[in-house]
């Protein structure tokens, strides 16, 4: 006795309450569905950048460990390129570790200079930048490291390389005199405005008294005040 429904009609009945119910059986010859080409571009670019920041993470890693490493055979034969990342926003030294204090306070200053088109040249106040990160830091649970460290370091990074006067011998000089030129202008720039073509700090170092009993009557050291000279910057030419 046939039950009305051939089986190469692929439908299924339920009997329920309400009376039998059709429902189409999946076919499983069908072929899945196609995914938008958008999806899977967007799918294969993800998976790019992933592996690039996956690598550029290792290799950034490795550098690093070859800057703060003993010397050995591969830094010694790519210190030129390790050196070009890691300075001078990686720089890494073993003070974490054994931490050298400062001994002094340091007052670093700026100012601006601009020649007009009749030949005049308006030379702005002295800026205080050092103050600008300590007030950044006094008083705020979580100040930045650019407000702890960047001007100090900057600041530290020129001495090293430039030693007691302002000559310049070496690339890594060249680039810390440019570095920290930079931090002045971009915050004279955000500070006063207007156009400025040269850019001059003035470091004012005060030696940190001893405290208590151990002075004695020893006369206070007296301040450092080292003038730098014009450093042009042309980007801040407008």
């Amino acid at each position: 006795m046939s039950s009305g429904i051939d089986a190469a009609d692929a439908k299924e009945i339920r009997h329920s309450e309400s009376g039998p119910v059709v429902q189409d059986c999946p076919d499983a010859t069908a072929a899945p569905p196609k995914v938008p080409r958008g999806a899977r571009l967007m799918k294969a670019g993800v998976c790019a950048a992933v592996v690039s920041c996956l690598a550029a993470s290792v290799l950034h890693v490795l550098l690093v460990f070859l800057h703060v490493a003993p010397p050995n055979t591969v830094s010694k034969r790519y210190g030129s390129q390790i050196n070009g990342w890691v300075f001078p926003f990686f720089e890494q030294n073993w003070r974490l570790f054994a931490p050298d204090p400062e001994s002094v306070n340091r007052q670093i200053l700026a100012r601006t200079a601009h020649t007009a088109s009749d030949g005049s040249v308006r030379v702005s106040p002295w800026f205080d930048l050092t103050a600008v990160d300590g007030s950044a830091v006094e008083h705020h649970v979580f100040p930045s490291h650019t407000a702890q460290n960047m001007l100090r370091r900057a600041w530290s990074g020129y001495t090293d390389s430039h030693g007691g006067d302002d000559s310049v011998r070496t690339e890594r000089a060249v680039m810390m005199r440019k570095y920290l030129a930079n931090i002045a202008a971009d915050r004279l720039a955000a500070h006063e405005g207007g156009t400025f073509d040269f850019v001059q700090l003035r470091v004012v170092t005060r030696p940190v008294a001893a405290p208590g009993s151990a002075v004695g009557d020893r006369p206070p050291k007296p301040s450092e005040n080292r003038l730098l000279p014009w450093w042009k910057v042309t980007r801040h030419a407008k």
